[in-house]
Protein backbone atom coordinates (compact mmCIF):
# COMPACT_ATOMS: atom_id res chain seq x y z
CA UNK A 1 0.00 0.00 0.00
CA UNK A 2 3.04 2.31 0.81
CA UNK A 3 4.39 1.24 -2.07
CA UNK A 4 1.98 2.39 -4.59
CA UNK A 5 1.18 6.12 -2.52
CA UNK A 6 4.99 6.53 -3.58
CA UNK A 7 4.39 5.65 -6.89
CA UNK A 8 1.58 7.77 -7.34
CA UNK A 9 2.89 10.74 -5.89
CA UNK A 10 6.41 10.34 -8.43
CA UNK A 11 3.67 10.16 -11.11
CA UNK A 12 2.28 13.26 -9.90
CA UNK A 13 5.34 14.98 -9.47
CA UNK A 14 6.15 14.30 -12.37
CA UNK A 15 3.44 15.42 -14.20
CA UNK A 16 3.75 18.49 -12.27
CA UNK A 17 7.64 19.11 -13.75
CA UNK A 18 6.82 18.41 -16.58
CA UNK A 19 3.88 21.18 -17.28
CA UNK A 20 6.46 24.04 -15.29
CA UNK A 21 9.22 23.07 -17.51
CA UNK A 22 6.76 23.49 -20.55
CA UNK A 23 5.50 26.57 -19.06
CA UNK A 24 9.15 27.80 -18.68
CA UNK A 25 9.76 27.00 -22.62
CA UNK A 26 6.82 28.61 -23.77
CA UNK A 27 7.66 31.84 -21.69
CA UNK A 28 11.14 31.82 -22.93
CA UNK A 29 9.74 31.27 -26.84
CA UNK A 30 7.64 34.01 -26.84
CA UNK A 31 9.91 36.38 -25.44
CA UNK A 32 12.37 35.32 -27.60
CA UNK A 33 9.46 35.99 -30.35
CA UNK A 34 8.37 38.82 -29.24
CA UNK A 35 12.00 40.43 -29.14
CA UNK A 36 12.09 39.45 -32.94
CA UNK A 37 8.76 41.19 -33.63
CA UNK A 38 9.39 44.36 -31.32
CA UNK A 39 10.72 47.55 -33.33
CA UNK A 40 14.35 48.57 -32.91
CA UNK A 41 13.09 52.37 -31.53
CA UNK A 42 9.34 53.08 -31.21
CA UNK A 43 7.56 54.22 -33.83
CA UNK A 44 6.43 57.51 -32.74
CA UNK A 45 10.48 58.05 -32.01
CA UNK A 46 10.98 57.27 -35.53
CA UNK A 47 12.24 59.74 -37.96
CA UNK A 48 10.43 60.04 -41.63
CA UNK A 49 12.92 59.35 -44.23
CA UNK A 50 14.64 62.36 -45.64
CA UNK A 51 13.72 64.33 -48.65
CA UNK A 52 15.72 64.55 -51.68
CA UNK A 53 17.78 67.42 -52.07
CA UNK A 54 17.20 69.71 -54.95
CA UNK A 55 20.93 70.26 -54.73
CA UNK A 56 23.06 67.64 -54.64
CA UNK A 57 25.57 68.58 -51.98
CA UNK A 58 28.22 66.58 -53.35
CA UNK A 59 28.07 68.76 -56.48
CA UNK A 60 29.84 71.39 -54.12
CA UNK A 61 32.55 69.16 -53.78
CA UNK A 62 32.66 68.24 -57.69
CA UNK A 63 32.57 71.46 -59.17
CA UNK A 64 36.38 71.77 -57.46
CA UNK A 65 37.44 68.96 -59.75
CA UNK A 66 35.89 68.37 -63.15
CA UNK A 67 34.93 71.95 -63.58
CA UNK A 68 38.28 72.80 -62.07
CA UNK A 69 39.56 70.56 -64.52
CA UNK A 70 37.74 71.72 -67.72
CA UNK A 71 38.80 75.69 -67.00
CA UNK A 72 42.29 74.39 -67.02
CA UNK A 73 41.08 72.77 -70.56
CA UNK A 74 42.20 69.27 -69.05
CA UNK A 75 38.87 67.56 -68.65
CA UNK A 76 38.05 65.33 -72.11
CA UNK A 77 34.96 65.63 -74.16
CA UNK A 78 33.39 62.35 -72.79
CA UNK A 79 34.00 63.75 -69.54
CA UNK A 80 32.11 66.70 -70.54
CA UNK A 81 28.96 64.33 -72.43
CA UNK A 82 29.05 61.73 -69.80
CA UNK A 83 28.49 64.33 -67.34
CA UNK A 84 25.64 66.55 -69.15
CA UNK A 85 27.80 69.70 -69.00
CA UNK A 86 27.25 72.33 -71.06
CA UNK A 87 28.41 76.21 -71.29
CA UNK A 88 25.07 77.97 -70.33
CA UNK A 89 24.45 81.38 -71.07
CA UNK A 90 24.10 83.85 -67.82
CA UNK A 91 20.56 84.03 -66.11
CA UNK A 92 21.95 86.37 -63.26
CA UNK A 93 24.50 88.79 -63.75
CA UNK A 94 26.23 91.31 -61.27
CA UNK A 95 25.88 94.59 -63.37
CA UNK A 96 27.97 97.07 -60.89
CA UNK A 97 28.84 99.17 -58.73
CA UNK A 98 32.20 99.35 -59.48
CA UNK A 99 33.78 99.15 -55.84
CA UNK A 100 30.69 98.40 -54.34
CA UNK A 101 32.12 94.83 -53.80
CA UNK A 102 31.22 93.27 -56.84
CA UNK A 103 33.91 90.66 -56.75
CA UNK A 104 33.10 89.79 -52.98
CA UNK A 105 29.79 89.60 -54.19
CA UNK A 106 30.35 86.85 -57.30
CA UNK A 107 32.93 85.09 -54.95
CA UNK A 108 30.56 84.60 -52.02
CA UNK A 109 27.76 83.40 -54.45
CA UNK A 110 29.84 80.65 -55.66
CA UNK A 111 29.42 79.25 -52.31
CA UNK A 112 26.76 77.83 -53.58
CA UNK A 113 26.37 74.63 -55.02
CA UNK A 114 23.65 75.67 -58.11
CA UNK A 115 26.00 78.59 -58.74
CA UNK A 116 28.55 78.36 -61.32
CA UNK A 117 31.18 81.89 -62.40
CA UNK A 118 32.43 83.34 -64.94
CA UNK A 119 36.06 83.95 -63.17
CA UNK A 120 36.71 86.90 -65.85
CA UNK A 121 35.12 89.83 -66.47
CA UNK A 122 33.59 89.22 -69.92
CA UNK A 123 32.73 92.90 -71.32
CA UNK A 124 30.57 91.31 -73.55
CA UNK A 125 28.04 94.11 -73.39
CA UNK A 126 29.76 97.37 -72.83
CA UNK A 127 33.04 96.75 -75.61
CA UNK A 128 31.53 97.05 -79.10
CA UNK A 129 34.39 94.76 -80.60
CA UNK A 130 33.73 92.45 -78.11
CA UNK A 131 29.64 92.54 -78.61
CA UNK A 132 30.70 92.29 -82.73
CA UNK A 133 31.83 88.86 -81.58
CA UNK A 134 28.18 87.70 -81.29
CA UNK A 135 26.21 85.76 -78.70
CA UNK A 136 27.93 82.43 -79.31
CA UNK A 137 31.48 83.69 -78.27
CA UNK A 138 30.07 85.02 -75.54
CA UNK A 139 28.03 81.86 -74.63
CA UNK A 140 31.80 80.42 -74.92
CA UNK A 141 33.39 82.59 -72.39
CA UNK A 142 31.24 80.69 -70.04
CA UNK A 143 32.31 78.34 -67.70
CA UNK A 144 30.97 74.59 -67.79
CA UNK A 145 27.87 73.30 -65.63
CA UNK A 146 25.43 70.99 -65.30
CA UNK A 147 22.03 72.13 -66.82
CA UNK A 148 20.38 73.06 -63.51
CA UNK A 149 22.96 74.91 -62.52
CA UNK A 150 22.78 78.93 -62.39
CA UNK A 151 25.76 80.66 -64.26
CA UNK A 152 26.51 84.43 -63.42
CA UNK A 153 29.23 86.92 -64.56
CA UNK A 154 30.25 90.08 -63.31
CA UNK A 155 31.32 93.16 -65.15
CA UNK A 156 30.12 96.40 -63.17
CA UNK A 157 30.64 98.64 -66.12
CA UNK A 158 27.69 97.30 -67.56
CA UNK A 159 25.73 99.36 -64.84
CA UNK A 160 27.31 102.95 -66.40
CA UNK A 161 27.27 102.29 -70.32
CA UNK A 162 24.31 103.44 -71.62
CA UNK A 163 24.33 100.94 -74.39
CA UNK A 164 24.12 98.07 -72.00
CA UNK A 165 20.44 97.94 -71.26
CA UNK A 166 19.32 97.22 -74.65
CA UNK A 167 21.58 94.37 -75.40
CA UNK A 168 21.34 92.39 -72.48
CA UNK A 169 17.06 92.78 -72.63
CA UNK A 170 17.89 91.44 -76.07
CA UNK A 171 19.98 88.23 -74.97
CA UNK A 172 16.62 87.39 -71.98
CA UNK A 173 14.08 89.72 -71.11
CA UNK A 174 13.38 87.99 -68.00
CA UNK A 175 17.38 87.66 -66.47
CA UNK A 176 17.92 88.70 -62.84
CA UNK A 177 20.17 91.58 -61.98
CA UNK A 178 22.51 91.83 -59.46
CA UNK A 179 23.43 95.73 -58.00
CA UNK A 180 25.68 95.98 -54.91
CA UNK A 181 26.24 99.44 -53.62
CA UNK A 182 28.04 100.94 -50.88
CA UNK A 183 27.87 104.69 -49.65
CA UNK A 184 28.27 106.95 -52.64
CA UNK A 185 30.80 109.42 -51.20
CA UNK A 186 33.12 106.12 -49.77
CA UNK A 187 32.82 104.47 -52.90
CA UNK A 188 33.84 107.18 -55.34
CA UNK A 189 37.12 107.39 -52.71
CA UNK A 190 37.47 103.81 -53.19
CA UNK A 191 37.06 104.27 -56.83
CA UNK A 192 39.98 106.71 -56.72
CA UNK A 193 41.80 104.79 -54.59
CA UNK A 194 42.14 102.47 -57.36
CA UNK A 195 43.16 104.62 -59.79
CA UNK A 196 45.93 106.08 -57.67
CA UNK A 197 47.28 102.66 -56.89
CA UNK A 198 47.57 102.08 -60.92
CA UNK A 199 49.42 105.15 -61.23
CA UNK A 200 51.91 104.52 -58.56
CA UNK A 201 52.94 101.76 -59.94
CA UNK A 202 53.76 103.24 -63.22
CA UNK A 203 55.58 106.28 -61.27
CA UNK A 204 52.84 108.70 -62.57
CA UNK A 205 51.74 111.45 -61.01
CA UNK A 206 47.72 111.83 -59.93
CA UNK A 207 45.42 114.58 -58.23
CA UNK A 208 44.13 114.48 -55.15
CA UNK A 209 41.22 113.15 -54.82
CA UNK A 210 39.68 116.88 -53.38
CA UNK A 211 41.08 118.34 -56.79
CA UNK A 212 38.88 116.02 -59.57
CA UNK A 213 36.01 116.00 -56.93
CA UNK A 214 35.25 119.61 -56.62
CA UNK A 215 35.28 122.10 -59.31
CA UNK A 216 37.82 124.56 -58.48
CA UNK A 217 36.21 127.26 -60.66
CA UNK A 218 32.60 126.61 -59.37
CA UNK A 219 33.96 124.96 -55.81
CA UNK A 220 30.38 122.94 -56.24
CA UNK A 221 30.94 118.56 -56.95
CA UNK A 222 32.29 118.03 -60.57
CA UNK A 223 29.84 115.30 -61.85
CA UNK A 224 32.06 115.24 -65.17
CA UNK A 225 34.14 113.32 -62.89
CA UNK A 226 33.28 109.65 -63.39
CA UNK A 227 34.07 108.28 -59.81
CA UNK A 228 30.95 110.72 -58.76
CA UNK A 229 29.13 110.07 -61.80
CA UNK A 230 29.24 106.23 -60.99
CA UNK A 231 27.82 107.29 -57.29
CA UNK A 232 24.86 108.68 -58.48
CA UNK A 233 23.22 105.47 -58.73
CA UNK A 234 19.51 106.75 -59.46
CA UNK A 235 20.38 108.15 -62.67
CA UNK A 236 21.95 105.00 -64.11
CA UNK A 237 19.05 102.80 -62.62
CA UNK A 238 16.36 105.01 -64.15
CA UNK A 239 18.10 104.17 -67.67
CA UNK A 240 18.00 100.13 -66.98
CA UNK A 241 14.36 101.02 -65.81
CA UNK A 242 13.54 101.44 -69.56
CA UNK A 243 13.64 98.00 -70.20
CA UNK A 244 13.71 95.73 -66.96
CA UNK A 245 10.87 96.17 -64.29
CA UNK A 246 11.97 96.58 -60.91
CA UNK A 247 11.51 93.33 -60.15
CA UNK A 248 14.25 91.62 -61.83
CA UNK A 249 16.31 93.77 -59.81
CA UNK A 250 18.10 93.02 -56.92
CA UNK A 251 19.92 95.91 -54.14
CA UNK A 252 22.69 94.42 -52.06
CA UNK A 253 24.20 96.27 -49.41
CA UNK A 254 27.82 96.08 -49.98
CA UNK A 255 29.08 97.77 -46.46
CA UNK A 256 26.86 95.41 -44.96
CA UNK A 257 28.31 92.45 -47.00
CA UNK A 258 32.07 93.84 -45.53
CA UNK A 259 30.65 93.48 -41.64
CA UNK A 260 28.20 90.45 -41.77
CA UNK A 261 27.88 89.23 -44.95
CA UNK A 262 25.64 85.66 -44.53
CA UNK A 263 22.35 87.70 -44.38
CA UNK A 264 23.02 89.32 -47.63
CA UNK A 265 23.76 86.28 -49.51
CA UNK A 266 20.37 84.50 -47.89
CA UNK A 267 18.24 87.24 -49.83
CA UNK A 268 20.20 86.77 -52.78
CA UNK A 269 19.14 83.46 -53.02
CA UNK A 270 15.91 84.29 -52.43
CA UNK A 271 15.81 86.50 -54.94
CA UNK A 272 17.63 83.92 -57.59
CA UNK A 273 15.12 81.36 -56.03
CA UNK A 274 18.10 78.94 -54.72
CA UNK A 275 17.31 76.54 -51.74
CA UNK A 276 19.49 77.97 -49.06
CA UNK A 277 23.06 76.70 -48.67
CA UNK A 278 25.16 79.04 -47.88
CA UNK A 279 25.63 79.19 -43.98
CA UNK A 280 28.03 80.53 -41.70
CA UNK A 281 30.27 77.94 -42.00
CA UNK A 282 31.55 79.14 -45.15
CA UNK A 283 32.64 82.54 -43.75
CA UNK A 284 34.93 83.31 -41.34
CA UNK A 285 36.60 86.27 -40.66
CA UNK A 286 40.34 86.95 -41.12
CA UNK A 287 41.69 89.54 -38.49
CA UNK A 288 44.73 89.83 -40.37
CA UNK A 289 42.98 90.87 -43.64
CA UNK A 290 40.61 92.54 -41.91
CA UNK A 291 37.58 91.29 -43.81
CA UNK A 292 35.41 87.90 -44.60
CA UNK A 293 37.04 84.61 -46.20
CA UNK A 294 35.25 81.97 -47.82
CA UNK A 295 35.27 77.77 -46.75
CA UNK A 296 34.27 75.57 -49.60
CA UNK A 297 34.74 72.61 -47.00
CA UNK A 298 37.73 71.23 -44.77
CA UNK A 299 40.31 71.57 -46.91
CA UNK A 300 39.90 74.50 -49.12
CA UNK A 301 39.22 78.15 -47.93
CA UNK A 302 39.78 81.29 -50.20
CA UNK A 303 40.50 84.84 -49.75
CA UNK A 304 40.07 88.19 -52.16
CA UNK A 305 43.20 89.26 -53.62
CA UNK A 306 45.28 91.50 -51.87
CA UNK A 307 44.27 94.46 -53.91
CA UNK A 308 41.01 94.29 -51.57
CA UNK A 309 40.65 96.31 -48.91
CA UNK A 310 43.06 99.04 -49.97
CA UNK A 311 43.79 101.84 -47.45
CA UNK A 312 41.59 105.24 -48.56
CA UNK A 313 43.82 108.22 -48.37
CA UNK A 314 42.70 110.51 -45.90
CA UNK A 315 39.96 113.18 -47.43
CA UNK A 316 39.32 117.21 -46.43
CA UNK A 317 36.34 116.72 -44.23
CA UNK A 318 34.27 119.72 -45.62
CA UNK A 319 34.35 117.86 -49.17
CA UNK A 320 33.24 114.49 -47.73
CA UNK A 321 30.83 116.61 -46.26
CA UNK A 322 29.67 118.57 -49.61
CA UNK A 323 29.87 115.46 -51.29
CA UNK A 324 27.29 113.70 -49.03
CA UNK A 325 25.03 116.73 -49.24
CA UNK A 326 25.17 116.40 -53.29
CA UNK A 327 24.52 112.74 -53.52
CA UNK A 328 21.18 112.90 -50.34
CA UNK A 329 18.81 113.74 -52.96
CA UNK A 330 19.86 111.09 -55.55
CA UNK A 331 19.95 108.29 -52.55
CA UNK A 332 16.58 109.63 -51.59
CA UNK A 333 14.78 108.68 -54.99
CA UNK A 334 16.98 105.60 -55.10
CA UNK A 335 15.42 104.03 -51.89
CA UNK A 336 12.12 104.76 -53.05
CA UNK A 337 12.84 103.46 -56.64
CA UNK A 338 13.84 99.95 -54.90
CA UNK A 339 12.68 100.03 -51.93
CA UNK A 340 15.59 99.34 -50.37
CA UNK A 341 16.77 102.23 -47.29
CA UNK A 342 20.43 102.51 -46.28
CA UNK A 343 21.73 104.57 -43.19
CA UNK A 344 23.74 106.89 -45.57
CA UNK A 345 24.31 110.60 -44.34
Amino acid sequence: MLFKQQALLRQKLFVLGSLAIGSVLYLVARVGTLDRLQPICPIESRLPPPEPEQIPLRTLQFKRGLLHELRKGNATKEQIRLHNLVQQLPRAIIIGVRKGGTRALLEMLNLHPAVVKASQEIHFFDNDQNYARGIDWYREKMPFSFPYQITIEKSPAYFITEEVPERIFKMNSSIKLLIIVREPTTRAVSDYTQVLEGKERKNKTYHKFEKLAIDGNTCEVNTKYKAVRTSIYTKHLERWLKYFPVEQFHIVDGDRLITDPLPELQLVERFLNLPSRISQYNLYFNATRGFYCLRFNIVFNKCLAGSKGRIHPEVDQSVVTKLQKFFHPFNQKFYQITGRTFNWP
